[in-house]
């Protein structure tokens, strides 16, 4: 298995990502350290981003899929604070329906689409 200097595995197989997993698991560990409150403010909503446990589980089963996706999970507070809501012509936010038959989104009532270009 090959690692990066931050200790991601960069291949392919399953062992990769497998490894890939553990590495986002962990790296959200030490994130909720640092952040106890497991929230951070974003300036385009206004308000607080909140970090659950669904998030976690989400991202490790669908980042750790592939390497570059697993890399952007480091820079978590960075797309957190800097991530910018889509707005349509009038200014108001665009947001989207959660899926009907998506489970992990029926206990939400509405869904921010936001970007964020890393430089």
């Amino acid at each position: 298995m090959e690692l990066d200097d931050r200790g991601i595995a960069t291949g392919g197989t399953k062992d990769d990502k497998k490894q890939r997993k553990q590495f986002i698991v962990d790296f959200y560990g030490k994130w909720f350290v640092e952040n106890p409150d497991k929230h951070l403010y974003n300036d385009s909503l206004g308000a607080f981003i909140e970090v659950r446990f669904l998030s976690l589980e989400e991202t490790a089963g669908h980042a750790s899929l592939n390497y570059k996706s697993t890399v952007s999970v480091t820079f978590l507070s960075e797309i957190m604070k800097n991530a910018v809501a889509r707005k349509d012509k009038y200014g108001n936010f665009i947001v989207d329906k959660p899926k009907p038959n998506v489970k992990n989104q029926s206990r939400f009532s509405k869904i921010f689409v936001m970007d964020y270009e890393k430089k």
